[in-house]
């Protein structure tokens, strides 16, 4: 049969089924590719949030004015080594104990832990007590090892929900070094601007928030963390929290949203409610 004559009917039949083939397999080959690409996608997100970064949301103000709510931060798992706390869930319940390439919190790192009294929902503070130390407020300041933290009145916004007229903005500097800003909101007459001396055991660290008047931090009982010798309801009595609880170190603000200038229902307000000025800023 020449180019010029015609296919008869079961060789035109032949010839289309052979086409349509040809374009299930096109197809099938073109889904797998697509299958394969998010497999691979969600495979690097995984890994990636399960041994370097993982984002997190702040909910609350008890780390204003260094944190604001509605940041988004990474969180470093690589430096404290890894833990049953560093996993996702459900491998949060894994029978898994202690940590793998352990590492250890500085004084003045901001670090995010599960608290376990809270369904381990995830907390975020500031460490102020090493293991061993001996840590104490009075009137607002804290002592370390029985010596005065620096602190130094400073100029800037107060982010306080309800501030009293004795609200103030401090620099605190740790007598290693380590300088950040915290606020006073109701001033140094809090319930928790006057603690007893405490005295951290090891591997527990004392952990307090920069907003010192709203913040559930190893000053309370309202962290949930069970006292070494018992259960005691006095607001006294010290939560300290254990490395192994530790997630990892917030090192970036990688997005900041102000939910109060646009809802999620209100797209066409999302450009001017972003913290522009707070995007990859580093979290000291």
């Amino acid at each position: 049969m020449t180019d010029t004559q015609a296919q008869s009917p079961a060789e035109t039949v032949k010839a289309d089924k052979s086409k349509g083939e040809e374009r299930e397999m096109t197809a099938l080959e073109e889904t797998l590719d697509i299958l394969r690409t998010v497999a691979l996608a969600v495979g690097i997100t995984l890994l990636v949030r399960f041994f370097l970064f993982q984002p997190f949301n702040i909910p609350s103000g008890s780390m204003k004015p260094t944190l604001l709510v509605g940041d988004f931060i990474l969180v470093d798992k690589i430096d404290y080594g890894y833990s049953r706390a560093s996993l996702i869930w459900p491998l949060t319940r894994a029978p898994m104990h202690g940590r793998l390439f352990e590492g250890a919190p500085e004084r003045g790192e901001i670090v995010v832990f599960k608290n376990a009294a809270d369904h381990n929902k995830d907390y975020i503070k500031r460490v102020i007590g090493m293991p061993g130390d001996t840590v104490q407020v009075i009137s607002g300041v804290v002592h370390i090892n029985g010596v005065r933290v620096q602190r130094e009145l400073v100029e800037g916004e107060l982010t306080c929900d309800r501030p009293s007229p004795a609200a103030r903005l401090y620099r605190e500097t740790m007598p290693d070094g380590p300088s950040y800003i915290v606020q006073e909101c109701q001033g140094d007459r809090n319930l928790l601007d006057n603690t007893e001396p405490f005295t951290v055991p090891e591997g527990y660290y004392f952990l307090m928030g920069d907003n010192r008047d709203d913040s559930a931090d190893s000053r309370t009982t309202m962290v949930g963390y069970q006292p070494l010798d018992g259960w005691d309801h006095r607001p006294s009595t010290p939560h300290f929290v254990p490395l192994d609880q530790i997630v990892g170190k917030a090192t970036r603000v990688a997005f900041s949203v102000d939910g109060e200038k646009a809802r999620i229902w209100e797209p066409w307000k999302w450009p001017s409610a972003i913290r522009y000025g707070r995007l990859l800023d580093s979290v000291e």
